[in-house]
């Protein structure tokens, strides 16, 4: 029996691994899905929960994190026990969501639309496009600053579109891709600094840094080790990275600015203007201002990291998925055990 359900745990595993890499070369291939996006959809749905739940407290905020996030993730453990012996609609299952939640391709596409368009000194096509990327208000921004902010978002964005996605289907499979997701739209609905906000979203904000604290890590390690491949050298990409990552208010975008800095040879932060407020953030890296040039070389270091982290989810998703589920086997026979000699 115990052979049997171990079997079936590795199959299921397995099957996770595979649905992973299929999506992301979906992702790689097609990008987002151009119509009835499950993320737009969940945000509709988050938005409705929050007109509902809304309230400026953060107790009011925990409770509308806990629904918009946990209900995905009941559905998506629904979705896992009941294809744990069909390894097929597993994979297949996997494979869809893994297409949805992920965003490399797309992001990489507009960070080329911008270089285009910095590149012909088309600045009002720039600015037009920059939402698709970031919150930043556009008006002011000149190329350079334009160019700047593509580069963050660009490296920001490997690691919340691609890699953290990955790391935590990896680690817990179907509900981990969902999860993770469902937390991260979260976070950029109602995270940010506003009146609104200040108190409702700090729950969705501390979990999406929670979430995103080892991929973005592995994010920063990744872009070093991959400079060689953007003409960038990893010695100086590793001391930039250690010395500036931990610069950034966030703990966790620093992480991924810093070393892509690092591997581009190109200095990163300064004042960030938004929509009613701005930020002066201390620099990160060395080296002149990004170029459109730079803008290519960005979207080329993410793509490296991307399908780093596909591989490694590959590898690393049967001996997670199997030895978690033999624990959580154990755990169980412990509490029976228990429960019976009481």
């Amino acid at each position: 029996m115990a052979t049997s359900a171990g079997r079936v745990n590795a199959w299921a595993a397995a099957a996770t691994a595979g649905g992973l890499v299929a999506g992301y070369a979906l992702d790689t291939l097609f990008g987002d899905p151009r119509r009835w996006h499950p993320v737009a959809g969940y945000g509709r749905f988050a938005g409705a929960a929050e007109r509902r739940l809304y309230r400026p407290t953060r107790r009011a905020g925990v409770a509308y994190t806990a629904v918009a996030v946990g209900g995905p993730v009941i559905a998506a453990v629904a979705a896992s026990v009941l294809t744990r012996r069909h390894p097929i609609a597993r994979a297949a299952i996997v494979a869809g969501t893994t297409w949805a939640v992920l965003g490399g391709r797309t992001l990489r596409t507009e960070a080329d639309v911008m270089a285009r368009a910095l590149r012909r000194a088309d600045v009002p096509a720039a600015r037009r496009r920059l939402n698709h990327l970031c919150g930043r208000d556009p008006a002011a921004l000149d190329a350079p600053e334009l160019a700047r902010a593509t580069v963050e978002s660009v490296a920001e964005n490997t690691s919340d579109a691609v890699v953290a996605p990955l790391f935590w289907g990896a680690v817990a499979g179907l509900p981990g891709l969902v999860g993770y997701r469902a937390a991260n739209t979260l976070d950029a609905m109602v995270g940010h600094r506003s009146s609104r906000y200040e108190r409702f979203g700090t729950a969705a904000a501390r979990l999406d840094d929670v979430l995103n604290f080892v991929p973005s890590r592995l994010t920063g390690l990744a872009a070093v080790w991959w400079s060689p491949a953007v003409k960038g050298d990893r010695a100086r990409a590793w001391r930039v990275w250690r010395r500036d990552r931990a610069d950034h208010p966030s703990p966790n975008a620093g992480q991924c600015e810093a070393a892509f800095a690092g591997a581009l040879g190109v200095r990163l932060g300064g004042r960030n203007i938004y929509f009613g407020r701005s930020e002066v953030r201390p620099y990160l890296g060395d080296g002149p201002r990004p170029s459109p040039r730079q803008i290519r070389r960005a979207a080329t270091l993410s793509r490296r990291v991307g399908d780093t982290a596909a591989v490694a989810s590959v590898f690393a998703a049967p001996v997670v998925q199997v030895t978690a589920a033999q624990l959580t086997v154990q755990m169980v026979r412990a509490v029976v055990r228990t429960i019976r000699r009481r």
